[in-house]
């Protein structure tokens, strides 16, 4: 394979439906990514998205610090080059995370760890307009999301809504708009690493630079910006609903050559931080093609969605858990913890 194949979301409700969901279900076992058109997400939008996300990362770092991530027990806000570790390792990417604006729910010991993570975000004043330009991205990207998660559950032989109890009223909505910096060929390349999501799916808009690059049986390929699609990838939640059917597909951005950047906007639809990840009954011939939910033991799942989303964040940001979970953390964890630790 030299290259991910390209759906058209149209044909889910089109004449050629049961070709569409075929190749979609031969797709998402295999691979697990691959390029959308047919999307219904106005130009305009992606575009405005862009727009608010260079004229942030432009700003001074003065101005970007005043709404770091460190402020934030919900993980939200701004991070230097570095400071999120992928796998224990620190990628050179800046970045600035969104999730769901909602109230923070109250600091009680009866209440989970993971009841944390709700609360609102915080925003960059000295950018105007960025704030409607991320809502908008995060409606439409949901709306895109639903329905793929739609055809997903169709192509599985189950009913279009029924992960729809998982999701609805609380989905857990987040983007991560992304700066990755040049940096000479003799520089540590790791944009982000190799890793998986772990919800539902990712939608990823990019500019016009290279960099992310998809794990496929044939070895790593390239998954360039083409114009008018978004970049779509299962998530660890999928796989481990699909007992491994779907594929939850390792990734990673190489760092730009010096003088250059790359610019891209992540969106990901989980499940609600209070639910459990249900396992679905494939019919007999589905299932047995299914592989097993993949053990990796740097990266243990939990069928809990908020204790496995708070685990990934812990994990990637140790100065945010210092500050504001230490009470989770051993001893030992809270000596690894900063910029650049693993733990």
């Amino acid at each position: 394979m030299k290259e991910l194949p390209t759906l058209d979301l149209r044909r889910f409700a089109g004449s050629d439906r049961a070709a569409f969901l075929a190749e979609l279900r031969r797709t998402a076992r295999e691979i697990g990514f691959f390029y959308v058109t047919g999307h219904g997400v106005p130009e305009t939008v992606p575009a405005a998205v862009l727009d608010a996300s260079r004229r942030f990362f432009a700003l001074p770092e003065a101005e970007k610090l005043k709404v770091e991530m460190v402020h934030s027990p919900h993980f939200r806000g701004y991070n230097r080059p570095g400071w999120e570790l992928t796998r224990g390792k620190p990628d050179w990417r800046e970045q600035f995370d969104l999730a769901a604006e909602r109230p923070s729910l109250p600091r009680d010991t009866g209440l989970p760890a993971w009841s944390r993570l709700q609360g609102p975000n915080q925003w960059p004043e000295a950018v105007p307009g960025f704030r409607a330009a991320m809502l908008r991205w995060q409606d439409e990207a949901t709306g895109l999301s639903i329905r793929l998660i739609q055809a997903f559950a169709a192509a599985l032989d189950q009913s279009e809504d029924v992960f729809a109890p998982i999701y609805n009223d609380l989905p857990n909505q987040r983007i991560k708009i992304i700066r990755y910096p040049g940096r000479d060929a003799t520089d540590y390349d790791q944009g982000v690493g190799a890793h998986k999501d772990s919800g539902f799916v990712t939608v990823l808009l990019q500019d016009t630079a290279r960099g992310l690059e998809v794990e496929t049986p044939d070895g790593w390929i390239e998954a360039p910006p083409k114009p008018g699609t978004f970049v779509i990838n299962i998530g660890e939640l999928l796989e481990m609903a699909s007992n491994g059917y779907l594929k939850a597909t390792m990734h990673r951005v190489v760092s730009p050559p010096a003088g250059e950047e790359r610019l891209s906007v992540a969106f990901f639809l989980g499940a609600k931080l209070d639910a459990t990840v249900p396992v679905l009954d494939l019919p007999p011939h589905l299932a047995a093609e299914a592989r097993g939910v993949t053990q990796d033991p740097m990266n243990p799942l939990f069928k809990e969605v908020g204790r496995n989303y708070l685990k990934s964040r812990i994990r990637s940001h140790p100065d945010v858990a210092r500050a504001h979970y230490a009470d989770l953390l051993t001893a030992e964890e809270l000596r690894a913890t900063g910029p650049g630790s693993a733990y």
